[in-house]
């Protein structure tokens, strides 16, 4: 599933290619995405110049004058720049034409969604309720600290729960309490002010290296090739469940909290 750093990645390799640009045309050839494409979006936006791109957690968000229209990627989507008259590809179920720029959504498990919100997007129900963004002075050690009082979730679920914060998705959760040498497993209300500063200085550290990465392959987001460019993770735990540890070499533990996969140390984290 792309998480916050491939969203971002995506934001910066098409917003170059659309804002400023008019709508010329919006095909829709499959509307039945995760909530159904709204019929009205292109008597909404042809003819209208996109205003400005944004990211608000995992949403992307093109913004025009009378409202906006929030992307989400899904398990599978993706959004890459095609030349206009570039034939789709299976899966291939929305087209945006930006003048001479088409923008194309892509996603074979249709779990993604294109929705429209006019006025103030952030009134939106998918956004009205996010926390902070976690490379915002908003998500500080003192902010969480505060959240995870007389919390008995484990800090790993807490710590990706998108009204603590918003991005903090499983890879990344995982890397991060490795760094900060904490266990995945502990109750959130256990943590003091020292390990929700460290933890929350390495989910900032590792999601700014995560994007750094992204940007050295911004360039397969314009092709008809249609790779996404999601940049190749360097990962210390996560998917590496019985493998040695970097520090110890003692065998990494993996166990499932939430239905997702978690890997930490039982040494080094504590």
């Amino acid at each position: 599933m792309p998480e916050l750093p491939e969203v971002e990645t995506t934001l910066r390799g098409v917003a170059p290619h659309i804002v400023g640009h008019q709508v010329i045309a919006l095909t829709v050839r499959q509307p039945r995405l995760r909530w159904p494409v709204p019929p009205e979006l292109e008597r909404r936006i042809k003819g209208q110049t996109l205003v400005h791109a944004a990211r608000r957690g995992k949403y992307l968000l093109l913004g025009f004058t009378e409202g906006t229209v929030l992307i989400h990627l899904g398990m599978s989507g993706s959004l890459r720049i095609v030349p206009p008259g570039t034939a789709a590809a299976p899966h291939d179920h929305v087209d945006i034409q930006f003048g001479d720029n088409l923008l194309r959504y892509h996603d074979p498990r249709r779990f993604g969604s294109i929705l429209w919100q006019p006025g103030d997007v952030y009134r939106h129900a998918l956004l009205a309720h996010l926390g902070p963004e976690p490379l915002s002075e908003e998500f500080s050690g003192e902010y969480l600290f505060r959240r995870a009082r007389k919390r008995t979730q484990n800090i790993k679920q807490f710590l990706m729960d998108s009204k603590v914060v918003v991005g903090a998705g499983n890879i990344y959760a995982n890397e991060a309490l490795f760094m900060a040498g904490i266990k995945p497993i502990r109750k959130a209300g256990t943590l003091t002010r020292r390990e929700c500063d460290e933890l929350v200085s390495r989910v900032k550290f590792v999601l700014a290296r995560s994007i750094e990465q992204g940007g050295t392959t911004l360039r397969d987001f314009v092709g008809s090739d249609g790779k996404p460019g999601y940049f190749k993770q360097q990962l210390l735990v996560y998917g590496r469940g019985g493998e040695p540890c970097v520090h110890c070499q003692k065998l990494l533990k993996e166990v499932r909290l939430g239905q997702r996969t978690t890997v930490y140390c039982t040494a080094c984290q504590r």
